[in-house]
């Protein structure tokens, strides 16, 4: 059985029963299965802040998600519930880890991060940021700005007598 259906037309139909309906920020609706969805905080919030008959009858509404990234969730929450249910399948879950995030391009990993940080899903969010720890690692410091779209905001002046303070924080750093 299929944990999403995607239905990609804008027209609401029927949901399949136990499942949830998400609506993205761009109009797409995804049925999803209960289990998986109330992994997003958001969308458990949700449903204990609304009366459970009538939140089970209504579309979530996600409009910080859109559907490339939720697909990708989706997708990464149901295999995460397999995971858990079988004890003794970590080194499987860090290989699955590590093939999602080496998958995503920089821009899709910051897309990414904003989706599951909007969803509140922690353990994603931990190792989604543990991944950007890790890609840089050893950059400069015009490239973590580049990567995060950060304006530098020294002048040239304040920024030679950090690197002539600090010179451990540039040596060995890849440009």
């Amino acid at each position: 059985m299929s944990s999403t259906e995607n239905n990609t037309n804008g027209a609401l139909s029927v949901p399949p029963a136990n499942t949830i309906t998400l609506k993205t920020a761009d109009g797409e609706y995804f049925y999803v299965e209960e289990s998986i969805a109330m992994e997003f905080l958001v969308v458990k919030n949700f449903f204990e802040d609304n009366n459970d008959a009538k939140a089970a009858r209504s579309v979530v509404p996600l409009p910080n998600v859109r559907a490339k990234y939720m697909s990708m969730i989706i997708q990464y929450c149901g295999e995460q519930l397999k995971f858990r249910e079988e004890s003794g399948r970590q080194a499987e879950k860090m290989k699955y880890d590590e093939k999602f995030v080496e998958d995503l391009n920089n821009e899709e990993m910051v897309e990414m991060i904003l989706a599951v940080n909007y969803l509140c899903i922690k353990s994603f969010m931990d190792m989604l940021t543990q991944a950007v720890a890790n890609r840089i690692k050893n950059w400069s410091v015009e490239r973590v700005r580049d990567f995060f779209g950060i304006e530098n905001d020294f002048t040239p002046e304040e920024e030679a007598k950090l690197r002539q303070e600090y010179p451990w924080a540039y040596e060995g750093v890849e440009n």
